[in-house]
């Protein structure tokens, strides 16, 4: 399959006007490393804010528990690109570095952004993404 994706670059240094830094945060807003220390000092997130829209960034909180935890803010965060679309929204490898989960428990929370034009993914996140869609079409 041809590959014409776009993914969310490895380090991100900069956004247009209208780009989004989507991170990992903790409830409590502490953005104190990581992407979310990237988000704070360059992207406008706001101490003390751990959740949703701020500045030229989103938060979604990652370190409060297990996947199943996680998961309500990703639907969120995927409602509002849905209706943000003349927003691009670069998700990070939300949850997969301080929050210590792998790749394989965070990538299927976002498969429904995976469908949305406005969504960089990780390329790891699609890789999984499209790897879990095939072995569903498989066991049809």
């Amino acid at each position: 399959m041809e590959d014409n994706l776009k993914y969310t670059p490895e380090h991100i240094t900069e956004l247009g006007p209208d780009d989004i830094f989507v991170f990992g945060s903790n409830l409590q807003g502490r953005h104190a490393g990581g992407a979310a220390r990237i988000a704070y000092n360059n992207f406008g997130a706001e101490w003390g804010n751990g959740v949703g829209p701020q500045g030229q960034s989103y938060a979604i909180p990652t370190m409060q528990g297990g996947v199943e935890t996680i998961k309500p803010y990703v639907d969120d965060f995927i409602d509002l690109a849905s209706e943000w679309d003349q927003n691009t929204f670069y998700v990070t490898r939300i949850g997969c570095g301080i929050a210590g989960f792998k790749d394989e428990e965070i990538a299927p929370l976002f498969d429904r952004a995976y469908d949305l034009y406005n969504v960089r993914l990780p390329k790891s996140f699609v890789d999984i993404i499209r790897r879990n869609r095939a072995e569903k079409t498989r066991k049809k």
